[in-house]
């Protein structure tokens, strides 16, 4: 009878996952990893930001975040072009993008920064502010625009519309910033 020593042959080494590999964190090979260097003469920081190199190349430079930004800011997307091509190719990425614009009504969350509520947004809207108005500028927008469309001075049911419009607006913004206030106590 003859022996063989197999020795790592036979068993091929130990696994951290038990034998389920979903079990693994990612990256967590033993093996050492490939990391890009920057693109950069004499920079020898990971090159993880792709910046192109010349309009329309699928070629691509790797530059590490600060050298990057120095390239970016130099950066011209209509160098080579004549201007009437320049002028061309910004009216076609226009359209193409437009979509997107014409459909931001459609948008989770709307204009504002998600603080105000939707009847705050239309009452900010009817007295001519924007999102971010604070309270001391609501009373000012008021003020005005009552005064502007009161019926005592200006006769007419569309002026009278409005100036109901501009108080019930009021009264939207006055009480959601008196339950803030009391919120905040």
């Amino acid at each position: 009878m003859r022996l063989v020593y197999l020795g790592a042959m036979a068993r091929p080494g130990r696994s951290n996952d038990w034998g389920f590999p979903r079990w693994r964190g990612y990256g967590s090979e033993r093996g050492a990893t490939q990391v890009r260097l920057c693109d950069r003469h004499g920079c020898e920081e990971p090159g993880d930001c792709p910046a192109p190199k010349s309009p329309n190349s699928p070629e691509r430079w790797y530059f590490c975040e600060r050298h990057a930004a120095e390239y970016n800011r130099g950066w011209n997307y209509f160098e080579g072009l004549s201007a009437e091509d320049a002028a061309a190719r910004e009216a076609g990425e226009r359209r193409d993008a437009g979509g997107f614009a014409n459909a931001s009504h459609y948008g989770w969350g709307g204009p504002g920064d998600g603080t105000r509520s939707r009847d705050e947004m239309r009452a900010l809207d009817v007295l001519e502010l924007e999102s971010g108005a604070g309270f001391d500028d609501i009373r000012l927008a008021y003020r005005r625009l009552a005064k502007a469309n009161h019926p005592d001075l200006n006769k007419g049911e569309e002026a009278a519309a409005r100036f109901r419009a501009v108080q019930a607006a009021y009264d939207v913004l006055r009480k959601s910033e008196e339950r803030r206030a009391a919120l905040s106590r």
